[in-house]
């Protein structure tokens, strides 16, 4: 799926739900009304790190803009941030103003919030000045003490781990070669926020934001990925890619996880300049979703991820979000070809790889995680899938489908003829669908379709994006759904409840 404009993105970002903990409490001197006020409070916590939030008020004159800076005393580095441009120079930290919250009226409060690494005892900042100002008089508030308890990102044993997949003929296996269908929601956010310098994720995912998707009866989230962004490359923020980005991706892996959830990692930006037809941008960095995947990073990128998560066979692979190289050739066959044997394809000026190259990149790690591959024309058409699926030795490789309300295959005519010859040979999985009317009576229809045959499917996104813009399940990262949303959820509960 295409994504709404920055614009947009940026827009929304300042609806981020900041999950509720333990509040440091603001202490004034008696009679005095100081001219801010900030609370600062550890909302999650884990072994290398945690999840931070302020509070900012106003209590003077009107403010057009906002700076505020504090100092971490234990080696504290934030690591990204939401609801405002976050920095750090040293132990200083800086939290500027976006574009859309720099008012700040009399009395009025804005929130931020960041993720930090931490090594030590984690002990909170003690002074804080909003536009040079200090806020919050003496005493100075108690640091936040170090848990004694789990934290919060590490729950309690649900008691309901995700399977070890395997495939079983046409079907998604669990080790005692149980059934499993993957139903779900696709949580955007680390494909785009990282090669935009933004953060890594697109609001929390924290242990309550991942709680909240398991609220829903959810058993899978699909989780897109930027391949410069993993692999730590140069034309990529320090703090957004590499050994940051992994050790992020690693920790919601394992949030999905412990809720019981299957994730799926999936390739959704990649490196390789297009312009031709149907060209999201013109940039040869992975700031938009191109054709086909390229040979210069993709394979390296899927060894990477292999290698990451080849023991934990709970997580499932998808190769590549929505090849479209029918776009870009002459012929149908040249395409199909071009899917599974890369190389020099016609009218892509790259090298790409095709699906057996990367097949053949994660089997070479060992890994025999499920492999998902989806077809051609942005993952709608499977109509030669069986014809030119790639060898996988391991045996488990399963198909993927995209579906809209805009699609062309989008019509129980178009399942049954192209879509059902596929689900009877291998498992199939609608790793997205979704409709851009705000409404659910197509999805309603796609469910139904799936339910009947057994089938996988995951409603694209859980992400807080104004409806017009795209199919956006929530309107907060608590689960309060949008109307659209609301069909999925529903139906959700229905078959799981």
């Amino acid at each position: 799926m295409r994504h709404p404009p920055r614009s947009v993105l940026l827009a929304v970002a300042g609806t981020v739900a900041l999950v509720a903990g333990a509040l440091l409490p603001v202490v004034t001197a008696q009679g005095a009304v100081p001219a801010c006020t900030v609370e600062y409070s550890v909302t999650s916590q884990w072994d290398a790190g945690f999840q931070g939030a302020v509070k900012i008020t106003n209590n003077a004159t009107v403010l057009s803009s906002w700076n505020l800076t504090f100092d971490f005393a234990d080696g504290q580095k934030v690591t990204q941030g939401w609801s405002a441009k976050w920095s750090q120079s040293g132990t200083t930290v800086t939290a500027a103003n976006e574009s859309w919250n720099g008012s700040l009226g009399t009395g009025a409060s804005v929130s931020a919030g960041f993720i930090a690494s931490s090594s030590k005892t984690n002990a909170a900042p003690t002074t804080f000045k909003l536009n040079g100002t200090t806020c919050n008089a003496a005493p100075e508030p108690t640091p936040t003490p170090t848990p004694t308890t789990p934290p919060t990102t590490d729950p309690p044993d649900t008691g309901d781990e995700p399977p070890a997949l395997h495939v079983s003929g046409n079907k998604l296996v669990d080790a005692d070669g149980n059934t499993r269908r993957l139903l779900g929601v696709n949580r955007s956010g680390g494909e785009f926020m990282c090669v935009q310098g933004r953060g890594i994720w697109d609001g929390p995912v924290d242990d309550a934001a991942v709680k909240a998707i398991a609220d829903w009866n959810v058993d899978t989230v699909r989780i897109p990925l930027n391949e410069e962004c993993w692999l730590g490359l140069s034309n990529i923020n320090s703090a957004y890619g590499g050994t940051h980005y992994v050790d992020a991706v690693k920790d919601l892996v394992a949030r999905v996880e412990a809720h019981g959830m299957t994730p799926i990692v999936e390739l959704h930006w990649s490196y390789g300049q297009y312009t031709g037809n149907s060209a999201g941008c013109s940039d040869v960095h992975a700031s938009c979703q191109k054709p086909m995947p390229d040979m210069q990073y993709t394979p390296s990128f899927w060894t990477s991820v292999a290698n990451t998560f080849k023991s934990d066979q709970a997580v499932v692979f998808d190769l590549f979000n929505e090849p479209y190289p029918d776009r870009a050739t002459s012929t149908t066959i040249q395409a199909w070809q071009c899917w599974r044997d890369g190389g020099t394809c016609p009218g892509i000026g790259y090298e790409v790889a095709g699906m057996q190259d990367l097949v053949d990149s994660i089997r070479a790690t060992g890994a025999r995680n499920v492999i998902l591959a989806g077809g051609l024309a942005y993952s709608n058409d499977l109509s030669q899938w069986l014809t030119y699926k790639p060898t996988d030795p391991t045996g488990n490789l399963a198909a993927a489908y995209h579906v809209y309300n805009f699609n062309t295959c989008a019509n129980e005519s178009c399942w049954n003829s192209t879509l059902a010859p596929v689900a009877a040979q291998v498992p199939l999985v609608a790793g997205e669908i979704g409709e851009n009317t705000c409404s659910h009576g197509f999805v309603d229809q796609v469910m139904k379709w799936f339910d009947d045959r057994g089938l996988s499917y995951l409603g694209w996104t859980w992400n807080t994006w104004d409806c017009s813009t795209g199919p956006s399940l929530i309107s907060g990262y608590d689960g309060t759904p949008t109307a659209y949303g609301a069909g999925l959820r529903d139906h959700l509960r229905a078959l799981n409840g």
